[in-house]
Order: C-alpha cells, then sequence, then structure tokens
C-alpha cells in the first residue's frame, strides 16, 4: 500500500492479522480480482505450478490487478498474516510453507516485515523463515512503525530483533534491516526523521535494481538447478545400482534411505563435490519413500557431460550476452507511487544538505562562514593573497581526518590547480572538511554552486 500509493482490490490492512491470502498484485489495464482456480489455469499468468497446493489454497489464493506504475516494473505477492498459538495449527487447510518456498524459490526479492513494538517471532514465522532456506541472498528485513518509539527503545528494539533473527536465520552474515515508518502519517516521534529517509532511500534503490538484475538471476537459478540436477542423477543411479535384481527390494530401500546421509558423503568424495550442492537430507528420505528403486535409470555419462559442458562454457556466453543487451537497453528502474516522491524537488533525499546546500541560493552558501575563516587565513600569513599547499596542511590536519579525505578536499578547492588557496578557495576548504565532518559525503567534482565567486567564468553569450 504504501509503495503503490493507492488501495488495490482485496486489500485489508489492520493491526491484527487481517490478510487471510496470498495476493498477486500485478498490473492491469482494468482494476479488478482473478480467483485462485482461474488464475492457475490462465497460461499468461506463471502460477500454473500452484495447482498441486488444492482447492484449500486455491480458495486462499489471489490475482489483483490495477493500472498502477509501479506496477509496469514488478509485481508483488502479498502473504497472509503469521499466525500464533493454537491457530497455527488449525486454520491453514495447506502446507503454508511449502506455498512459501514456492514462491521464494520463483522471486528476486523477500521483505520479512517486523514491527518496532510487537518483535515476538510465532512458530508459525520461525517455520516460514526456516523454508527460505537457500534463498538468503534474496532476504531483506523491514522493522516498520520506528516512529512509535524513541531513539533509547530503538536502539534495543533493534539489537532484540537482531537477536530474534539471529536464532532462526542460520547464515555467518548480518541481514540488511531497513528502519522506518512505512506509512503516509505523520510520524509520532521525529528525533529519527534522517535516519528514516535514508533507510527508505536505501530500500528504494534495493527494489528499483531488480527489474535489471531480473536475467541475471534467472540464468543465476538456472545454474542452480543444473547443479541440482546433475548431483540428483548421481543419487538416482547409484540407489538403482545398490538394488538387487530379485529379492529383498523392499529391505533393501529401507536401508538405502536410511543410509543417505552416509551416500551423500560418499558421491562427494567419488565425484568431488560440494556438499552444499546436495538436496536436503530430510526431504530427499520422505520423497524416496514413494519411489520405485528398480525404475531408476542409470548414469548416462554423455548427459552428464553435456551439463559439465554448458556450466563451463555456455553460461559465459550467455553471461556476455545479457551484459551486452543491458548496455544497449535503457536503465530500467521502478517508478510511480511512493519512488517518485523521493526523486525530485526539495524533498528529495538529501536536498539541501552537505554539498547540495545552497543550491538553489543565489548567493555563495560559503559567504556566511566567510569571515570566520578569513581570521584563520590570515593567520596563515599569505604570500600576495595566497598561501602555500604547507601552511593550509597545517591547519586542514587540525580536522583529524586522514590524509586521503584531505588530499580530496585540496583537490576540490584548488579551483586554479595552481598549488595554493586564495581565501576563497581556503574558506571553500573549510566548508567541504564541516560537510566532511557532519557525516555528508563529499562530492565527485565540485558542484557550480560551490565554485568561490572570483574562479567563476563569465557566461559567454551566444552570437
Amino acid at each position: 500500500r504504501y509503495l503503490l500509493e493507492q488501495d488495490f482490490p482485496g486489500m485489508r490492512i489492520g493491526p491484527e492479522p487481517t490478510t487471510d491470502s496470498f495476493i498477486a498484485v500485478m498490473y492491469g489495464e482494468t482494476e479488478g480480482n482473478v480467483p485462485g482456480n482461474a488464475l492457475v489455469v490462465d497460461p499468461k499468468k506463471p502460477f500454473r505450478k500452484l495447482s498441486r497446493f488444492g482447492n484449500a489454497f486455491l480458495n486462499r489464493f489471489m490475482c489483483s490487478q490495477l493500472p498502477n506504475q509501479v506496477l509496469k516494473s514488478i509485481s508483488i505477492i502479498d502473504s497472509p498474516g503469521i499466525l500464533s498459538g493454537e491457530k497455527q495449527r488449525i486454520s491453514r487447510g495447506y502446507d503454508f510453507c511449502q506455498v512459501l518456498q514456492w514462491f521464494a524459490e520463483r522471486v528476486d526479492r523477500i521483505i520479512l516485515l517486523f514491527d518496532a513494538h510487537k518483535l515476538d517471532i510465532s512458530d508459525e514465522f520461525s517455520e516460514a523463515i526456516k523454508s527460505f532456506r537457500g534463498q538468503d541472498d534474496k532476504i531483506r528485513v523491514v522493522l516498520n512503525k520506528a516512529d512509535q518509539v524513541d531513539t533509547q527503545q530503538l536502539m534495543r528494539v533493534y539489537g532484540a530483533l537482531m537477536w530474534s533473527l539471529g536464532k532462526v536465520i542460520d547464515t555467518p552474515e548480518v541481514l540488511r534491516v531497513y528502519i522506518g515508518s512505512f506509512w503516509a502519517h505523520p510520524l509520532r516521534n521525529t528525533d529519527n526523521r534522517r535516519l528514516f529517509e535514508a533507510e527508505a532511500q536505501d530500500l528504494f534503490k534495493d527494489i528499483q535494481s531488480l527489474p535489471q538484475k531480473a536475467a541475471v538471476r534467472k540464468l543465476n537459478d538456472l545454474i542452480k538447478r543444473a547443479r541440482l540436477a546433475k548431483v540428483h542423477a548421481y543419487i538416482i543411479s547409484y540407489l538403482k545400482k545398490e538394488m538387487p535384481s530379485v529379492f529383498g527390494k523392499e529391505n533393501k530401500k529401507k536401508e538405502l534411505i536410511n543410509k543417505l546421509p552416509e551416500i551423500y558423503i560418499q558421491l562427494q568424495r567419488e565425484y568431488h563435490i560440494s556438499a552444499g550442492d546436495f538436496p536436503e537430507v530430510k526431504k530427499m528420505q520422505e520423497l524416496l519413500e514413494n519411489c520405485d528403486f528398480t525404475k531408476f535409470h542409470s548414469l548416462k555419462p554423455k548427459l552428464i557431460e553435456a551439463v559439465d559442458n554448458m556450466l563451463a562454457n555456455k553460461i559465459a556466453s550467455l553471461m556476455n550476452l545479457i551484459r551486452q543487451e543491458e548496455s544497449n537497453m535503457p536503465t530500467e528502474i521502478v517508478h510511480g507511487g511512493a519512488f517518485d516522491g523521493t526523486m525530485a524537488g526539495p524533498f528529495g533525499h538529501g536536498y539541501g544538505e552537505g554539498a547540495k546546500e545552497g543550491a538553489d541560493e543565489e548567493e555563495w552558501v560559503v559567504a556566511k562562514d566567510k569571515p570566520a575563516y578569513d581570521e584563520i587565513f590570515y593567520t596563515l600569513s599569505p604570500i600576495n593573497g595566497k598561501i602555500s599547499g604547507i601552511s593550509a596542511k597545517k591547519e586542514m590536519v587540525t580536522s583529524k581526518l586522514p590524509n586521503s579525505v584531505l588530499g580530496k578536499i585540496w583537490k576540490l578547492a584548488d579551483c586554479d590547480g595552481d598549488g595554493m588557496l586564495d581565501d576563497e578557495e581556503f574558506a571553500l576548504a573549510k566548508h567541504l572538511i564541516k560537510i566532511k565532518l557532519d557525516g555528508y559525503e563529499l562530492p565527485g567534482t565540485l558542484p557550480s554552486h560551490l565554485v568561490p565567486p572570483s574562479h567563476r567564468k563569465p557566461f559567454q553569450t551566444a552570437e
């Protein structure tokens, strides 16, 4: 709702878990709903494989279409509110985690939402997060409604969230958490306004980059599937080879299923395959229970060779083709909705701050502090109205900024490149030091509004 900046059919928002359906929010010329059963038989939509989850799920699945600019670039899957306590076991008539896993394998980004005043991870939420195993690089966390707590409480809430997530998500990397208040209401606590704006901007950049990376992500999934198919071939052919030709088939099958972890280790050593390429043991054992091992195929080295050749050679050329296509096409980013609100105008992120301060003012922004900078300048014994690099260095190092930063400031401030600073260039250097000390980034090149008045080239009128 926050990203689209409009309601969509079937949307319900409330403090309790209100959404009881999976809603695919997609672009459509006209606004309306398509129920789950109709959706899975539509060849133009990517949901046909969901029919295997049965009517109990399809009655809780729908597509919400509306003509929204944001949805031209991305589609959003809104999952049901997480249940807790006894409700978890009785309310769902389908395998919730299996459905989440199906979507997780196919989406570009998974966003977990937490409220700052309600952090508990219920059993169902914990199971849901565990179903994303193997998709950790897609997960981002949003700590929402952060304006309802003060700075000290927010610090504690953030720490508690990271501790809780660390117990559920088994990865060595720390998850990226975006802190903010993602709705269009006034902030209750404005102490952290600047933090919320920066975090929202980071989240927007992350989402906006998704259309560009979609082709690479699909290629990445293809590689994953190819490696997994190859490993499956080794497992299946091994089980087939170990089966007796006449008697004791059932007992041997049970024995092989129980020995699956040992078989994995044996195959890893024999074919030099990483343990991370193998499917999960428990899940594989469950699937093998219903299989007839005698009907499995023997290993076909030529097919394995073809997969190896594809991974070694053809994927690289595909990657080059994707890069060429991306460079020839215009950069595709998400537009519309909340994304446009922070792109331009005085409410864009960082507008009028740091190096951008004074961009729309007629007077040179450094002029207001120049009298104080001039006092320092004249204590440095200028010759012919300029101070040398050595004199400037003595003053600039008092800022305690590292030499790499001061070197960049010197380059920006020495507008005429003569290796010396006049009073305006020195004032500019002090202004850039102040920008850096205030926590802002330095510009790559000096913006026109920061160029000292005496160093500005007069406008040439066209004849």
